[in-house]
């Protein structure tokens, strides 16, 4: 692209200066890349926002707002993980059938002690089902999470020569596991992309007017098509943990959300900033999360393990 004048020689250069910069690797995602320490970025307040819901949006204006919310979630979480603790697929598995109807956070302090004494799948589908359903009762549920947890145990040893499969059609033919578990073990144990449509991210993704469908596999095909597939686990990530510390079911901290001007829901939960302040959760509201052994990055990110289960 030619220039007529030195004048807009300086101007083109200003221009290819701004063009480089915002094509750099943000700070934050630097530093949980190489492990250094990065703090952890707080949910600024967002004050005097005025916001229309889309309703005449166009499929591309959508497309191009909802990539911006992730880019944006991504630096305001940029060390985002999976919130169970697991060491391998196994354990990834069992703890995320145990997550249903209860926290991540009471799963965590519970699996320690269910994988120490049953650390592999021929472990646990030989196990005494009252002694399991003994350890599990933390979690709720605990007869039917038994025979969850065991019944998956026996289909991989009889099925899967004792280890978990790592396509979707034949994870979903487990007892206990369907597509939101399988897309939680894909995405994380094998680093295959999916999108997992919990209870957070239905609602968050309603919120932003990204789809009107409710069922979660149509929730999963719209907002899908949407993000590269590339992107689908980590956008699971950045819309669960926003659900889980801002934008709550009851009470989203309006005020405190950094998504404010792209959030068609604007105004349905606190928009004073220091009142929205108090309604943060887990890290951003100062507290631990909700793994006892979360990823380095976290912690290096000044975020803080939970206490194991009976601790003060």
């Amino acid at each position: 692209m030619g220039e007529q004048s030195s004048g807009g020689s300086k101007k083109t250069g200003k221009t290819a200066k701004k063009a480089a910069s915002a094509k750099k690797v943000s700070p934050a995602k630097k530093a949980v890349a190489t492990g250094k320490a990065v703090a952890v970025k707080k949910a600024a307040p967002a004050k005097k926002v005025a916001v229309k819901p889309p309703r005449d949006e166009s499929p591309t204006a959508l497309v191009r707002r909802a990539r911006r919310i992730n880019r944006e979630l991504a630096e305001v979480y940029p060390y985002a993980h999976p919130e169970l603790d697991f060491e391998n697929p196994f354990q990834l598995l069992v703890a995320t059938v145990l997550s249903a109807q209860t926290t991540d956070l009471r799963v965590n302090q519970t699996t320690p002690a269910l994988f120490a004494r049953y650390p592999a799948p021929e472990d646990l589908a030989a196990a005494n089902p009252e002694e399991v359903e003994e350890i599990l009762r933390p979690c709720g549920f605990f007869r039917m999470k038994t025979k969850s947890v065991m019944g998956l145990s026996k289909a991989l040893v009889e099925d899967f020569g004792g280890e978990v499969p790592g396509r979707l059609e034949d994870l979903v033919k487990l007892p206990g596991v369907g597509r939101k578990t399988a897309f939680v073990v894909l995405g994380n144990a094998f680093g295959r992309p999916g999108i997992t449509v919990d209870t957070h991210f239905q609602r968050l993704v309603h919120r932003w007017q990204w789809t009107e469908e409710t069922d979660p596999d149509k929730i999963e095909a719209a907002v899908g098509a949407l993000f590269p597939k590339s992107e689908w686990t980590d956008l699971s990530h950045h819309v669960i943990w926003h659900g889980r510390r801002i934008c709550h079911a009851r009470k989203p901290a309006c005020g405190a959300c950094p998504i404010a001007p792209l959030c068609p829901a604007y105004g349905e939960g606190e928009t004073d900033p220091e009142k929205a302040k108090k309604l943060l959760k887990y890290e951003k509201g100062g507290f631990p999360g909700q793994r006892l052994k979360p990823p380095q990055a976290y912690l290096d990110a000044g975020g803080r393990p939970a206490p194991p289960l009976g601790a003060a």
